[in-house]
C-alpha cells in the first residue's frame, strides 16, 4: 500500500513555530514521514522566512518518535559530501534509524549567486555530484579507511567513527530523473529514489528506466524505494479547491504537466490511487499552507 508523507518548502516562510506544530501534527495523524527542501531562498523574490534544514532536522530527531524524515534534497553544490555523510550518520543514530539522506546536484541559480556558491554549468555540476555521491556512499558503507582522489573531492585514509550501528544506514536517496546521469547514479549507489512534479504516465517511464538500469547492475527493483513529491492543492469543498488552484495561477495544462494533486480529500484520494498504480511507493504531498493544520487532518482521515 502506498505511503503518504508531507513535504515542506523550508525557504517559503517556514518558522520554528510552523515547524514544531506541523511536525507534531504529522506525527499524531499517522503520516509516514515529514520531509523538507534544503534551500536558502526561493528561486524568485521576494525572500521569505527560511529555516536551516539540518538544524531543523536535528530538532526533529529528538522531538518525534515515529515518523521518518530527511532533506528533499540537500544539494552537494553547497553541502560538502563529507559533512553530509557525517551529519547524516549521526542524525540517523539520534533518531533511532528514521533519517533518509536525500542528495541532489543543485539547481537554483539565485541562491547560489546570493550566497556565493558555485553552481557550475550542468556538465561539471553533475561531475561534482557523481563524485560527491561516491564519497558519501564509501564513507557510510565501507569499513576500511577511504582514499579518494577526484577532481572536486579528495580523501586520505578517511573514516567516520563511530560506524553506523546498522548496515545500510542511513539510506541514501538520490533526487532527480535525468536518464543519462541521475538515474544511472541512482542504480549504482542509492537505496531510494525521488522525483518531483510528474504525472503518473511520466513517472512510469522514469520508473521503468530505473528498473532497466538496476537489472544491468544485478540489483533487484525492491532494493530502491520509489517516491514522488507532488504539489497539493486541498479544499474543504470543490469551490474552495478551485479558488486556491486559480489563485496560484495554475490551469488545467499546468496541472496535467506537473501532476498536481488537487480537490477535496475524496478527490485527492482517487488521484493518489493513480500514482500507486504506476509504482509510487511513497507520495510526498507538498504542503504550502503552513497554518492549515485542519487540512492536514482532513487529508489524513481520507488517505491513511
Amino acid at each position: 500500500m502506498i505511503e503518504i508523507a508531507i513535504m515542506l518548502e523550508g525557504q517559503n516562510g517556514l518558522t520554528w513555530e510552523h515547524w514544531k506544530r506541523i511536525a507534531q501534527a504529522v506525527e499524531d495523524l499517522g503520516y509516514a514521514g515529514l520531509y523538507r527542501s534544503d534551500h536558502f531562498t526561493n528561486s524568485r523574490p521576494p525572500d521569505k522566512d527560511s529555516l536551516e534544514a539540518w538544524v531543523s532536522m536535528t530538532w526533529l530527531a529528538g522531538n518525534t518518535k515515529r515518523i521518518e524524515f530527511g532533506p528533499m534534497v540537500s544539494p552537494l553544490s553547497f553541502r560538502h559530501p563529507v559533512f553530509a555523510a557525517r551529519m547524516g550518520k549521526d542524525l540517523d543514530e539520534l533518531s533511532g534509524g528514521r533519517f533518509i539522506l536525500g542528495l541532489g546536484a543543485g539547481w537554483q541559480e539565485r541562491e547560489h549567486q546570493k550566497f556565493g556558491f558555485d553552481l557550475q554549468e550542468l556538465g561539471p555540476r553533475f561531475d561534482r555530484f557523481e563524485e560527491g555521491v561516491e564519497v558519501v556512499h564509501r564513507l557510510l558503507r565501507e569499513s576500511d579507511p577511504v582514499d579518494f582522489d577526484g577532481q572536486h573531492f579528495q580523501l586520505h585514509e578517511a573514516t567516520l567513527l563511530p560506524r553506523p550501528h546498522q548496515t545500510g544506514r542511513p539510506p541514501i536517496l538520490i533526487g532527480g530523473s535525468g536518464w543519462n546521469r541521475t538515474l544511472p547514479l541512482t542504480a549504482r549507489y542509492a537505496d531510494a529514489w525521488n522525483c518531483n512534479f510528474k504525472p503518473p504516465q511520466d513517472f512510469a517511464r522514469s520508473n521503468a528506466r530505473l528498473n532497466e538500469l538496476l537489472d544491468q547492475r544485478g540489483r533487484q527493483p525492491d532494493e530502491v524505494q520509489r517516491s514522488l513529491v507532488c504539489l497539493t492543492v486541498f479544499g474543504e469543498n470543490e469551490q474552495q479547491a478551485t479558488e486556491k488552484f486559480e489563485q496560484r495561477g495554475f490551469d488545467q495544462e499546468t496541472a496535467s504537466r506537473y501532476g498536481i494533486v488537487r480537490g477535496t480529500a475524496a478527490q485527492i484520494r482517487d488521484q493518489v490511487g493513480e500514482f500507486e498504480q504506476v509504482g509510487v511507493e511513497r507520495l510526498l504531498l507538498q504542503w504550502l499552507e503552513l497554518d492549515n493544520l485542519n487540512g492536514l487532518e482532513a487529508l489524513a482521515k481520507a488517505l491513511l
